[in-house]
């Protein structure tokens, strides 16, 4: 156990893991396909779509907690000594969130509205691509997992049901872990509120958190209105990146890269049923959509091509390539493999909407200078999505007003008033 969590004294358990842990060997015991459908579904998330997003889950994670407590989110990432501590400001994990963790079907978050974007649900399975004992730790208690103690439950739950045995073995005596949470005792270091604590698993877990930490960039704080702040520490370096208001610009502060200054345009919404018809339960039960362009200014107030990775970000950096010259940061529904956007009407709204707020971006940009021509997308588009949003762009633009006039008006000329 790492120095800031260890197993909670006997009889302490403030969110009723005890509860929880029953119910799940319970279920398990009298159906071993319930075991079945549990594992797979957490092998899919660390195999599949969460296997790098561990950064990403960690600061939507401490947004969300500083949104619904009304602070300013503050994220700290160190890596040390083989741990990696996510520590973070905001409102501390309860009990509903404990239960949200232990099932993974339901995350506590679907009732938020649309700047909510994560209460730990699905995504903290993010954590199992580098550890085997997640644990977190806040202000009123904290939780832990442990695989090795979840296998030993599980094989004693088994000794009464054979058919349980069975799917244990057909698993080489893997379990699905986050179902079974326990009790802990911890302290998040001051002054943040909630610590989660990962201790990393092996070295290639440890290469995987470094490359991920050292992947950080502007996109995450723009990405992440209720984050203002992400410092991060690997080894003897410690990195800072703030977000701040400046008038009509947002301004990224990067101790290692550093300052940019953004236009963005954004603009959200409900989403109405016809549009999630064919979307999983979970996004149904979140109707918003969002749409954020960003778009770094240079001294003169003029566009300068992002220094991000030319990618749609939904929230965070997918592999959809994208040539329109900014940053887009699109609630896009996903595919399985979480890598690319998913066809189908929910894509194709968003694409329009997204073409609208592009165009406003122009229309709204100050000062008006001839630089302005550099946001205007060519025709090719480097994919499908791409290629969809320039044309819907291309469409616009002939009716939005955002170049100077050719030639300047004369001071004597009698339709000035």
């Amino acid at each position: 156990m790492s120095m800031f969590v260890q197993p909670a004294a006997e009889g302490a358990d403030p969110f009723g893991t005890a509860r929880l842990r029953r119910g799940v060997l319970d279920a398990w015991a009298t159906s071993p396909a319930r075991f079945r459908e549990d594992a797979n579904a957490e092998e899919d998330l660390v195999l599949g779509g969460y296997r790098d997003r561990l950064v990403v889950e960690l600061a939507q994670n401490a947004a969300d907690a500083a949104a619904r407590a009304g602070v300013p989110g503050r994220l700290r990432l160190t890596l040390r000594d083989g741990v990696l501590v996510a520590a973070n400001t905001g409102a501390p994990l309860d009990a509903a969130g404990v239960e949200s963790l232990s099932t993974l079907r339901a995350s506590a978050k679907r009732d938020a509205g649309p700047g909510a974007v994560g209460r730990f649900g699905v995504g903290f399975a993010a954590v199992l691509a580098v550890t085997d004992e997640p644990a977190v730790v806040g202000r009123h208690g904290g939780v832990r997992w442990s695989l090795a103690e979840a296998r030993g439950l599980a094989g004693d739950t088994a000794l009464h049901s054979p058919g349980l045995g069975d799917e244990i073995r057909r698993r080489d005596g893997h379990v699905p872990l986050l179902r079974l949470p326990f009790p802990a005792e911890g302290s998040a270091p001051s002054p943040y509120d909630t610590a989660v604590i990962l201790p990393l698993r092996d070295t290639a877990a440890a290469d995987l958190a470094e490359r991920l930490l050292n992947a950080v960039d502007d996109a995450l704080l723009l990405a992440l209105p209720g984050l203002e702040e992400v410092v991060v520490e690997t080894g003897d370096e410690t990195r800072t990146l703030a977000r701040r208001s400046e008038g009509p610009l947002t301004v990224v502060e990067d101790s290692r890269e550093g300052t940019t200054r953004w236009r963005t345009s954004a603009a959200h919404g409900p989403l109405t049923p016809d549009l999630l018809a064919d979307r999983p339960v979970e996004e149904r039960l979140r109707p918003h959509w969002s749409v954020t362009w960003a778009v770094p200014v240079d001294a003169d107030g003029g566009p300068v091509r992002p220094r991000t990775g030319p990618v749609l970000h939904a929230p965070t950096p997918s592999d959809e390539p994208l040539g329109v010259p900014a940053l887009l940061i699109a609630s896009y529904p996903l595919d399985s493999t979480r890598r690319h956007a998913a066809r189908g009407p929910l894509t194709d709204f968003l694409t329009e909407r997204a073409a609208d707020a592009y165009a406003g971006l122009l229309a709204d940009w100050r000062p008006v200078g001839a630089g302005l021509v550099d946001l205007v997308p060519g025709p090719l588009g480097k994919g499908e999505l791409d290629g969809a949003l320039r044309r819907a762009i291309l469409e616009r633009l002939p009716r939005t007003a955002f170049l100077p006039p050719a030639v300047p008006p004369r001071e004597d000329d009698p339709d000035l008033p």
